[in-house]
C-alpha cells in the first residue's frame, strides 16, 4: 500500500529485457533499511526487491506487468517516481494507492500557466468512467487531483514543486503514462453497476 507521495527519484542503471524484465535502480535510499522482497512503487508499480547494494536495489517484472505498464520502455537512464511502502503510523499525504497499474493514458496536451504546467491525458475508454472532476488519480506513482474531465480526457495541473521533485519535469507529449484510478471509485462504479 502506498500514498502516490514521491519519496525519492532513482535512476535506471541497468536494464534487461527478456520477456520478462530485470532492472537495477540507483536510489537515494539508506539501503540498509530496505529489506529483501520489500514493496517498493516504481512509476507507480508495485515492484518486490530481489537484490540490493549500497545505493541500488534491483527488480523482477513480469511479462505480464510488462504488458499492463510502460516498463518495457524503460532503458538505462531513465528516471523513475519511487515510492516505499506504508507503515502503520505513517502521513496519508496523497490517497491510498495499490501500485497496480490499470492501464496506460497518453499525454495529449501541455501548457504552461504561469510557474505551473496543464497537462491534458486520454485514458482508455474502460477506464475513463472511473476518472471524475477533483477526484483522484495515481499518474507514473504520483498522487494527483483531477482538474476537469471531457470524455476520455482529463487534465491535471502540476505545481514547480511536484516537477522538482518527480519524474514530472521531464514529461512530454505522446508520453505514455501509468494509470491507476482511485480505489473508491472502482468500489463505487461497481455498487452502482449491481443495483
Amino acid at each position: 500500500m502506498f500514498t502516490g507521495i514521491i519519496t525519492d527519484i532513482g535512476a535506471l542503471r541497468d536494464v534487461e529485457q527478456r520477456g520478462d524484465l530485470r532492472a537495477r535502480i540507483g536510489c537515494g535510499y539508506d539501503t540498509n533499511t530496505i529489506d529483501l522482497g520489500a514493496s517498493i512503487a516504481c512509476d507507480g508499480v508495485c515492484l518486490t526487491v530481489v537484490a540490493l547494494g549500497d545505493d541500488w536495489f534491483d527488480v523482477d517484472v513480469s511479462g505480464e506487468t510488462v504488458s499492463k505498464t510502460n516498463l518495457g520502455t524503460w532503458a538505462q537512464g531513465r528516471r523513475v517516481n519511487l515510492e516505499r511502502a506504508l507503515k502503520v503510523g505513517d502521513e496519508l499525504g496523497g490517497h491510498i494507492v495499490s501500485g497496480h497499474v490499470d492501464g496506460l493514458a497518453e499525454i495529449v496536451a501541455m501548457a504552461d500557466e504561469g510557474d505551473s504546467t496543464r497537462v491534458t491525458l486520454r485514458a482508455p475508454e474502460e477506464l475513463a468512467r472511473f476518472i471524475a472532476s477533483k477526484g483522484s488519480v495515481t499518474l507514473n506513482g504520483t498522487s494527483l487531483t483531477v482538474n476537469e474531465v471531457s470524455g476520455c480526457d482529463f487534465g491535471i495541473n502540476f505545481i514547480p514543486h511536484t516537477k522538482q521533485v518527480t519524474t514530472w519535469g521531464d514529461a512530454a507529449v505522446g508520453d505514455m503514462i501509468n494509470l491507476e484510478i482511485d480505489t473508491l471509485a472502482r468500489y463505487v462504479a461497481r455498487l452502482a453497476e449491481m443495483s
